[in-house]
């Protein structure tokens, strides 16, 4: 990552997407999203020793489908009563390649009181100040993980030839993350 001030960035919420993506019956996909995230970065002046601490709440899972939500916030799947939130805290900054905008963002993820490390690819996508006066910077970040390793293991099975199950255990994430700098380290910059 290159040209990134210093500081504790806010995650902002309302330019910020976290997706996910599973196949449906091994013939579609399912998309959805969460709508309510928060979290931080901070940077550090050497780039890879910065850290990102992002909760979402599981209860704002929207599929567009409100049965297929009700589904997924029940036990079988994120069981929301017992487990409101899911957390990502980084543990390590890594170059990726040589362009210096591309880095591996590892981490513990946790889903269900579960946390495993992870692995996302990332882009810085650049920092600005927006018509606002608001120090922004924009990052991009995909991955895949195993539900079965988070302890998400319903299935049902299919009846067609050649088997299969209805739900993959393999979800693809995307994140398109907004930060913002308090003015007063914004002014600093």
């Amino acid at each position: 990552m290159t040209a990134l001030t210093p500081g504790t960035w806010n995650l902002d919420s309302t330019h910020t997407d976290v997706d996910f993506t599973v196949r449906h019956a091994g013939i579609s996909k399912v998309r959805g999203t969460f709508n309510a995230v928060e979290g931080s970065l901070v940077v550090a002046d050497d780039a890879t020793a910065s850290n990102v601490n992002i909760t979402i709440d599981a209860n704002s899972v929207d599929t567009g489908q409100p049965d297929r939500d009700a589904h997924i916030k029940a036990a079988d799947f994120f069981e929301t009563e017992a487990h409101p939130n899911m957390t990502f805290v980084s543990t390590e900054v890594r170059a990726q390649g040589n362009d210096p905008q591309e880095f591996t963002l590892v981490g513990n993820l946790t889903i269900k009181g579960v946390t495993n490390p992870v692995e996302l690819k990332a882009e810085f996508g650049g920092q600005t100040v927006d018509a606002f006066g608001m120090t922004r910077a924009g990052f991009e970040a995909a991955g895949e993980i195993s539900r079965k390793d988070f302890g998400i293991t319903w299935n049902a099975p299919l009846q067609a030839a050649a088997g299969g199950v209805l739900v993959s255990d393999a979800v693809k994430i995307q994140i398109d993350a907004s930060f913002v700098l308090p003015a007063e380290e914004g002014a600093q910059a």
